[in-house]
């Protein structure tokens, strides 16, 4: 499990935000007389000059400078919630927006912390499976949400482009710069198509050193690929050129990411189940095949005939001398002795375990003892497995028995891709006090959620503002800015992949995957739904194409392997100036928005 912050909240943080409320009630105003220009606007004196007009006003003025201030109160900023900061300089917005920056930063990382906990406490399944990659995304969703409901639907259609921005830019952000980074501060030694934990003896080498990451990790990947069918969906009426059928496309496109967002969530509350099911039988099928190994060395003769079928008369010897009280039949002792004879070392192996299920498939009579047919139909079938899995190239020969040895090395290689031959690198405790931890779980995810609720909008005003100021499209100031902002998770799956081991790589780059397919579906789905309900236009093509672009190759090239050398790391950073350069081109030059 990933590190977490196991205080509560800093007293400075609180501080901090207080002070950003208390910047509010003090400012000044702009003072409108009968006697002046309903075009001018009188400051209050300093009673040393007189007004621009007369000197017989009830109040002294300062002169304006050539119309300066009359501008500004023509386009004088609106506070967010009336009192909030807000200011049309360029610097002050900046200013702003690195405020409101952090408090975001600050909610996603009290919701990340918060739900670790809440996980720690209740275990995966439903808490793992719904809860938190809900929670994860939540500030992304509510910073999207507020973008479209600002306002009537004019002002929702000019500043939704803040909420594309953020599901593009972050959707970019972790698979690009995030994933690339994991790669090099992650990187060891590469031998045998397999990255060896904590070795890290060749430097930057380019197909010497890298990542290995577990087959679950690749199945993250695929998932993360069909999440991108929304997206398609609602981009062909623009792919037809055809203004019909938009809103269909919008409202079917909205159905499909939410149902597909709800198969995800289940299938997180399934995986764990599934998981251990999978290893469960790697690790048998490891075990049979060490059984055949075991017994090819004992037998005296081929276990296979010349015609490549098993040979019964030696599997018979070897089932005799097992049968050490001669009784015709194997007990579950007997067949313990042999399990806990063969070295087992380079798995981590429950013998009791294994020992029961080899009992269970053999005996298919359930008396709990294996007698000589049974013996010989589970050995014929195991030998008979082994051959399909061997490698056609490989040495068939059945007095080399080479298949052997190659079925066996094949069950350890897929044993170790299920990511079942490490252990957590966390010690795992009871949870210490578990009311206390509990009540503190809820107040981290109760005070992350108010932070990104309570100054959401303040963000999005001020990102607007700051395009004003600085003729910076607000889509380009949301999908560079924003996500450094939201994605609390770059910082620890970076860290996390510094561990180098097979284990903390694997888990990273599928929270990775994982974040950018709840982009995928649930801020999507939010996003879809203000454009349907509230009637705006969906225009945003430059953005989508991005998206599947770096959805499409991060997840393809992730999808069908298992070991990430350094190099390429520089295809995941030079996507992402392309992406910023593909966007510009094609809305700014050739006007696709």
């Amino acid at each position: 499990m990933p590190n977490r912050v196991n205080a509560l909240p800093r007293p400075f943080s609180f501080f901090f935000i207080f002070l950003i409320f208390l910047c509010g009630l003090a400012h000044g105003r702009f003072f409108f007389g009968n006697q002046y220009s309903p075009h001018d606007v009188a400051v209050i004196s300093d009673g040393v000059h007189v007004g621009p007009h007369n000197s017989t006003a009830p109040h002294l003025a300062l002169k304006l400078l050539n119309g300066s201030l009359s501008a500004e109160a023509d386009g004088a900023c609106e506070e967010t919630y009336g009192f909030l900061p807000c200011t049309r300089s360029v610097l002050g917005n900046l200013f702003l927006i690195l405020v409101y920056g952090y408090l975001m930063y600050l909610a996603a990382t009290y919701l990340s912390n918060g739900s670790e906990l809440l996980l720690e406490i209740l275990g995966p399944g439903i808490v793992g499976g719904l809860f938190l990659p809900i929670l994860g995304s939540l500030p992304d969703a509510i910073l999207i949400l507020v973008s479209g409901l600002s306002g009537s639907t004019e002002t929702a259609q000019s500043q939704v482009s803040v909420g594309m921005g953020l599901l593009a830019g972050s959707t970019v952000l972790i698979l690009t710069l995030i994933w690339g980074s994991c790669v090099v501060v992650g990187k060891c030694d590469i031998q045998n198509s397999v990255a060896i934990d904590n070795k890290d003896t060749k430097g930057f080498s380019l197909t010497g050193s890298g990542v290995s990451t577990d087959i679950w990790t690749s199945y993250a990947a695929r998932i993360m690929v069909i999440s991108v069918i929304p997206f398609i969906i609602v981009q062909l009426p623009q792919l037809l050129n055809s203004n019909l059928g938009k809103d269909i496309a919008v409202l079917v496109s909205l159905i499909v990411s939410v149902s597909l967002f709800l198969s995800y969530c289940l299938y997180q509350v399934f995986q764990p189940w599934i998981q251990r099911r999978r290893i469960a039988y790697a690790k048998h099928k490891h075990v049979i095949s060490g059984i055949l190994q075991h017994l090819k060395t004992r037998a005296l003769g081929s276990l296979l005939k010349g015609d490549g079928e098993p040979n019964e008369e030696i599997i018979k010897k070897l089932f005799h001398a097992m049968d050490q009280d001669g009784d015709g039949s194997i007990s579950y002792s007997e067949l313990r002795a042999m399990i806990v004879g063969i070295r087992f070392d380079e798995i981590q192996l429950d013998r009791d375990d294994a020992v029961d299920k080899v009992m269970k498939e053999f005996d298919t009579s359930c008396d709990s003892r294996i007698d000589l047919q049974e013996f010989l139909t589970g050995i014929s079938k195991w030998i008979h497995e082994a051959k399909r899995s061997g490698d056609d190239s490989s040495d068939n020969d059945p007095h080399t028995m080479k298949f052997l040895f190659d079925f066996h090395s094949r069950t350890k290689q897929e044993h170790d891709l299920l990511g079942a031959g490490g252990q957590s690198d966390e010690i795992i405790e009871g949870v210490e006090s578990p009311k206390w931890t509990t009540f503190k779980a809820v107040l981290m995810l109760l005070v992350g959620t108010l932070i990104a609720a309570a100054f959401a909008d303040p963000l999005i005003d001020v990102v607007d503002n700051f395009s004003s100021a600085t003729s910076i499209p607000t889509f380009f100031i949301s999908f560079v800015a924003l996500p450094l902002a939201t994605s609390c998770e770059a910082v620890s799956a970076i860290m996390f992949a510094s561990r180098k081991k097979i284990r903390t790589a694997s888990l990273t780059f599928s929270q990775l995957y994982g974040s950018a397919t709840m982009n995928n579906v649930l801020c999507l789905s939010v996003f879809l739904a203000l454009v349907y309900f509230r009637g705006l236009e969906w225009d945003f093509s430059a953005e989508v194409l991005v998206i599947l672009i770096v959805c499409i190759v991060m997840g393809v090239f992730s999808s069908f392997r298992t070991v990430f050398p350094l190099w390429t790391s520089s295809i995941a950073f030079l996507l992402y100036p392309f992406s910023v350069a593909l966007i510009y081109v094609l809305d700014y030059v050739y006007g696709w928005s």
